[in-house]
C-alpha cells in the first residue's frame, strides 16, 4: 500500500479562496462585525478541512491576547431523530455556564435535558444571548448541517442571521442539496482543478507516482479531495508497476463509499430501478429513459432521487447522477438481479428502430451506429446470449462506428476489453486485447493500455498479435521517456510483424528511429534507415512508401546529403496530401517534418496544424503532444512565438495528463526559449532546468540541447557572449540534430565573435550554409548571410548585411529579421555613420517592443542612444500591455477586438480552455472584469 502523509498549511489546496474568505470572516467577527457563510458540497469536498483551518485561525489569538471561544458541532445520522442533540454537542465546553439560575440559561439547559422547549423565539434568542455574553470572541462551527436534528438546526441558523454586530463567526457546512437553509450567504466548493488535484496526490504521495498513474488519479477523483485520499491509499505495487489498471473508483467500504451509498439508501423500489438504469448507461437520452419508466410509475419515480440528491436533471431535459462518483456507487451497490434487469431493457430499447427519432432530431448522422454499440454493450454486460456472439456482436458493433466519431459511453478500449473477456480463444482474444490496449493508449490511459498488454503476456498468440503488443509497448516505452529500451523493443516489432502486417513493421521502424533520434543516436538511426531501405517493394501500399521515404529522407539529412534527402523529403511532402494518407495524423506529421527540413515553414504549420485537427476529431488524445511539438518548430521558425508558447503549454499539459515524459521536456524546453525571446531570466532559467533534468533522466538529447540552447539565447541578449559559448559547446557534444544547430549556429557565430574564438562558429556555418543552399529558404539563407558579415571584414560587412536583409524580406521571420538589423545597425554606427545605422535601429526597436522582447528593446535603445538619438522610455504598447506578457497581450488585444474564445484559440491554435485560462490571469493584471473593460482599456 502507498505510505501517505498530511500536509498541514495555512490553506487547503485548491481552497485559496475559500481559505482566504473564512479566515477573513473570523477576523472581522474578532473586530466585532459578525458573520456567517454557507459551505455546500457534497460528500469529500473538503468543508470539514475548510471548518478545521476556519478554528485553526480562530483559536491562535494575537500576542497576549486569548483566541477565540471555538464551539463545534456535527450532524450525526444516528441522532438526527433526538432534539437538541446537536446543540448539546455544540455547547459542551461551555455546560458549567448553563448552571445558573438567569432565564436564558434555564431555557437552554432545560432543553437539553428533556429535549423539549416552549416554542417561539425563547430558546434560539437566549442561544443568541449566551453567544454575545461569552467574553471573547466566538467562532461556531456546525458541519453535516443536514443530519443535525431539526431544532438544533432551526436555532443555530437563527443565531446565524442574527451576528452582524457582535463579534460572533457562524460556519455552517451542508452536502445535500435542497436542504440547506435559506437566507445565509453560500459559498459554493466546485471540484478541485487538475493543478490542485495534483498537488494534493503530491502531498499524499511524498514519493511519487508515475506521471500517468497520477493523471489516471486525478481523471478518476474529478476534483473531488477524499477520492483522491482514499484512491492513492488504494494503490499497489502492481499499480505502481502499471500491470494492474489504474483504480478508477474509491475503495468500496470507504467514507466517501459509505456517504454515497446512505443517499441511495430507503429510495423506493421503482426509483432505484431508474436510478440503476441511468448508473448502466451514462448519458442515456430522455426518451429511452422515459419509455423505460413507463412500466414503473413513470418518470416521477424519480422525484425521490433529486429530493435526496442522487439525479439531476441535465440540460437536455433529461436526467443524470448528481456525481460522477455516485454513478459507480449506485451501480455497484444494486443487486446483481437489478443490473442485469437494467442491462437487458436497456439492450431491449435500444434495439427498437423507432427509439432512433431522437438521434435523427439531434442531427446526429452516426446515431444508428452508436445505438447498435450501446445496445450490444448492455447484451454482452447482462450476458444476453452464447459469450461468443456477444463479443463478435461487440467488436462488429465498434467497427461499424465512424472513425471520426468518439462516443463517450462506451469506450472503445472497454468494448475491445469486454470483448476479450468474453472470448475462449487464445489468439483471438489476445489480439483483442491488444486493440483494447491501443484505444486506450489513444485515449490517454497509457496505465490502462499497458494493464491491458500485461495480460496479453499470459496467453497463446501468433507472431502478428505478438508483434503488434510489441509495437504498443514500444511506442509505450518511447512516450515515457525510456528511448534505449523502446529502440529494442520496437526493433524486435518489425521483425516479428515483416512477415505478416508489412505496414506496421514499417511504422515500428519509423517509430525505433524516433527512439534514436530523440536520444541523439544518429548512428542508429542511420542503421534503422538502412534496414528500412532493404525492405522496398514495388507494390508497397502508399502509406508504406511514404514511410520507407521518410526515412530514407531524414537519413540522408543526418549524413549531410541535403541534395539527396530534398528528393525524399519532397516526396513525402507532396504524397501525404493524397486522399489515402491525408486522414492519417502520423502521415501527416511526416509530411510536416519533410517540411521542416526543406526549409517550407508554412506548409509545415499547414500539415501540421490538419494533423492536429485529424487527431482532435479522432480522439487521439495520446498523439497530441507529439503533433503539437511539430506545429511548435514550424512556428517557430516562422517567428511566431505567441503561438509557440501557447501550443508549448497545451502540450505540456497534455504530455502531463497522458504520461508522456518525452514530450512534456520537449515542452517545457520551447516554453524556456519563448521565455529567454522575452527576457524573462527567471522563468527561463527554471523551465530550461526543469526541461534538461527530465531529458537527462530519460536520455532524451534533443529536449537537452534546446532547453540549453534557450538559456544561450537568453546568455546573447543579456551579453553573457562567454557563457553562451560555453553552452552551445554542451550542445554540439549532444548530437544534436538539425533543427537545433540552425536555431544554435547564429548564436554560436555572433557569441564567438564577441568572444574573440571564430574556429568552431566557421565549421557549425559550413553545415548550417550548406542545407539553407539545399532548401532556398530566404529565412535560413539570410542567417547564413548574417553569420558572413559577422565574420567578414568591415569592408564586406556592409553588402552582407544588405543581402540578408534583402532575402529576410522575401522570409516570414520579423524576429530574426529584427535581429540583422540591429546587427547591421550597431556596426554602422561603429563605422561613423549614425543616419544610416538609426533607420535600421528604429525598425529592430519596433519589432522587439511588439514581440515583447525586453533585453532587445534595450539593445535597440542603447544602439540609438549611441547613435545620437535620445529614446523614449517606454515601448509602443500601452501601459496597460506593458503589465502583459507578450502571449498574454496578443490574446488581450483579439478579444478586444471582439474575438471570442473559440476563435482567438483557431487564430493561436490552442484550446478554447487555454484561452479562459490565460484571460483569467489578463483580468486579474490589469483590474477588469469585463471584456467590455478590456476593450476601453486597449483601445
Amino acid at each position: 500500500m502507498s505510505r501517505l502523509t498530511g500536509v498541514r498549511s495555512n490553506s487547503v489546496r485548491g481552497r485559496e479562496k475559500e481559505s482566504d474568505a473564512l479566515r477573513a470572516l473570523v477576523d472581522r467577527a474578532g473586530a466585532g462585525a459578525g458573520g456567517c457563510l454557507l459551505l455546500l458540497g457534497g460528500p469529500g469536498a473538503g468543508k470539514t478541512a475548510l471548518l478545521d483551518l476556519a478554528a485553526a485561525h480562530a483559536a491562535t489569538g494575537a500576542p497576549g491576547e486569548p483566541g477565540f471561544l471555538v464551539l463545534r458541532t456535527q450532524g450525526v445520522a444516528g441522532e438526527t431523530h433526538l432534539p437538541y442533540a446537536g446543540l448539546h454537542a455544540l455547547l459542551g465546553p461551555i455546560a458549567d455556564r448553563l448552571d445558573t439560575p438567569a432565564a436564558d440559561t434555564q431555557v437552554l439547559a432545560e432543553a437539553l435535558r428533556t429535549g423539549a422547549d416552549a416554542g417561539g423565539l425563547a430558546l434560539p434568542a437566549a442561544l443568541l444571548r449566551l453567544l454575545r455574553a461569552a467574553g471573547r470572541p466566538v467562532l461556531v462551527c456546525a458541519d453535516d448541517l443536514q443530519r443535525l436534528d431539526a431544532p438544533s438546526r432551526e436555532a443555530i441558523c437563527f443565531v446565524a442571521r442574527r451576528v452582524g454586530t457582535i463579534p460572533v463567526a457562524v460556519l455552517l457546512a451542508c452536502a445535500e442539496p435542497g436542504t440547506a437553509p435559506d437566507g445565509l450567504p453560500p459559498m459554493p466548493l466546485a471540484p478541485l482543478d487538475e493543478r490542485a488535484s495534483r498537488q494534493v496526490l503530491d502531498d499524499l504521495v511524498p514519493d511519487g507516482l508515475p506521471g500517468d498513474l497520477r493523471t489516471a488519479l486525478v481523471r478518476a477523483a474529478r476534483g473531488n479531495p477524499l477520492a483522491l485520499a482514499e484512491l492513492a491509499g488504494a494503490l499497489t505495487d502492481e499499480h505502481r508497476k502499471g500491470t494492474a489498471p489504474p483504480p478508477q473508483t474509491p475503495p468500496r467500504g470507504g467514507r466517501l463509499w459509505r456517504a454515497y451509498a446512505d443517499r441511495l439508501r430507503g429510495l423506493p423500489a421503482d426509483t432505484v430501478d431508474l436510478v440503476t438504469l441511468i448508473a448502466a448507461d451514462p448519458g442515456i437520452d430522455v426518451v429511452t429513459l422515459t419509455r423505460a419508466a413507463e412500466a414503473r410509475s413513470g418518470l416521477a419515480a424519480l422525484e425521490a432521487a433529486e429530493a435526496a440528491g442522487v439525479v439531476v436533471e441535465s440540460p437536455d431535459g433529461g436526467f443524470d447522477l448528481a456525481d460522477p462518483l455516485l454513478r459507480h456507487v449506485a451501480y455497484a451497490e444494486a443487486s446483481l438481479a437489478r443490473r442485469r434487469a437494467a442491462h437487458c431493457l436497456l439492450a431491449e430499447l435500444l434495439g427498437d428502430v423507432s427509439g432512433d427519432a431522437s438521434a435523427e432530431a439531434s442531427g446526429d448522422d452516426s446515431g444508428g451506429e452508436r445505438r447498435r454499440l450501446r445496445r450490444a454493450w448492455h447484451r454482452a454486460a447482462a450476458l444476453d446470449g452464447p459469450a461468443g456472439e456477444l463479443a463478435e456482436d461487440l467488436v462488429r458493433a465498434l467497427a461499424e462506428m465512424p472513425k471520426a466519431t468518439t462516443a463517450a459511453f462506451p469506450e472503445p478500449f472497454r468494448v475491445l476489453e469486454r470483448a476479450a473477456e468474453l472470448t475462449g480463444h487464445g489468439d483471438t482474444k489476445a489480439a483483442r486485447l491488444a486493440a483494447a490496449a491501443q484505444h486506450a493508449w489513444r485515449a490517454g490511459q497509457p496505465q490502462r493500455a499497458r494493464s491491458l498488454l500485461a495480460r496479453i503476456d499470459t496467453l497463446t498468440a501468433g507472431a502478428e498479435v505478438r508483434g503488434r503488443a510489441e509495437l504498443l509497448r514500444g511506442s509505450l516505452e518511447l512516450r515515457a521517456g525510456k528511448t534505449d529500451s523502446a529502440c529494442d523493443t520496437l526493433l524486435a516489432a518489425a521483425e516479428r510483424l515483416l512477415r505478416t502486417d508489412r505496414e506496421q513493421a514499417v511504422r515500428a521502424l519509423v517509430r525505433a528511429g524516433e527512439a534514436s533520434y530523440l536520444a541523439g543516436d544518429n548512428r542508429r538511426f542511420l542503421t534503422i534507415a538502412r534496414r528500412a531501405e532493404t525492405l522496398r517493394r514495388p507494390d508497397d501500399a502508399h502509406l508504406t512508401r511514404m514511410a520507407l521515404e521518410y526515412l530514407g529522407g531524414m537519413a540522408a539529412t543526418f549524413r549531410g546529403r541535403h541534395r539527396e534527402a530534398t528528393a525524399s523529403l519532397r516526396r513525402v511532402s507532396t504524397g501525404v496530401m493524397a486522399p489515402s494518407s491525408a486522414g492519417s495524423p502520423s502521415a501527416l506529421v511526416w509530411g510536416g517534418v519533410a517540411n521542416l527540413l526543406l526549409g517550407n515553414g508554412a506548409a509545415a504549420l499547414t500539415l501540421t496544424s490538419r494533423a492536429v485537427e485529424v487527431a482532435r476529431a479522432h480522439g487521439a488524445v495520446a498523439s497530441m503532444p507529439q503533433m503539437l511539438e511539430i506545429l511548435i518548430q514550424a512556428q517557430q521558425w516562422m517567428g511566431r512565438y505567441d503561438a509557440v508558447a501557447a501550443n508549448a503549454m497545451d502540450g505540456l499539459r497534455l504530455a502531463q495528463e497522458t504520461g508522456r515524459a518525452v514530450s512534456g521536456a520537449q515542452h517545457l524546453a520551447w516554453l524556456a526559449f519563448t521565455a529567454a525571446v522575452e527576457g524573462d531570466e527567471e522563468t527561463c532559467a527554471l523551465r530550461a532546468a526543469r526541461a534538461v533534468e527530465l531529458a537527462a533522466a530519460h536520455g532524451v538529447s534533443v529536449a537537452e540541447a534546446l532547453g540549453t540552447l534557450a538559456l544561450a539565447h537568453l546568455d546573447v541578449a543579456a551579453n553573457r557572449h562567454a557563457d553562451a559559448v560555453n553552452r552551445l559547446r554542451v550542445v554540439a557534444r549532444t548530437g544534436d540534430p538539425l533543427v537545433v544547430r540552425v536555431m544554435a549556429t547564429p548564436l554560436l557565430v555572433e557569441s564567438t565573435v564577441r568572444t574573440g574564438d571564430v574556429a568552431q562558429a566557421r565549421d557549425a556555418l559550413v553545415v548550417l550554409e550548406r542545407w539553407a543552399d539545399s532548401t532556398r529558404d530566404p529565412d535560413r539563407l539570410a542567417l547564413a548571410a548574417r553569420c558572413h558579415a559577422l565574420l567578414a571584414s568591415p569592408d564586406e560587412a556592409g553588402e552582407r548585411f544588405a543581402q540578408a536583409l534583402e532575402l529576410h524580406r522575401q522570409g516570414s521571420c520579423a524576429f530574426e529579421t529584427a535581429r540583422t538589423r540591429l546587427l547591421y545597425g550597431g556596426m554602422l554606427r561603429r563605422s561613423r555613420r549614425p543616419g544610416a545605422a538609426r533607420e535600421h535601429l528604429h525598425g529592430a526597436l519596433e519589432t522587439f517592443e511588439r514581440y515583447g522582447a525586453r533585453l532587445w528593446s534595450a539593445h535597440a535603445r542603447a544602439e540609438l542612444r549611441a547613435a545620437g538619438e535620445s529614446v523614449r522610455p517606454s515601448g509602443s504598447r500601452s501601459e496597460a500591455g506593458r503589465l502583459l506578457t507578450a502571449q498574454q497581450f496578443q490574446i488581450a488585444t483579439l478579444v478586444a477586438e471582439g474575438a471570442t474564445n473559440r476563435e482567438v484559440a483557431a487564430r493561436l491554435f490552442i484550446s478554447p480552455r487555454t484561452v479562459e485560462h490565460h484571460l483569467r490571469n489578463i483580468f486579474a493584471r490589469l483590474g477588469v472584469r469585463s471584456r467590455v473593460e478590456l476593450a476601453r482599456l486597449l483601445p
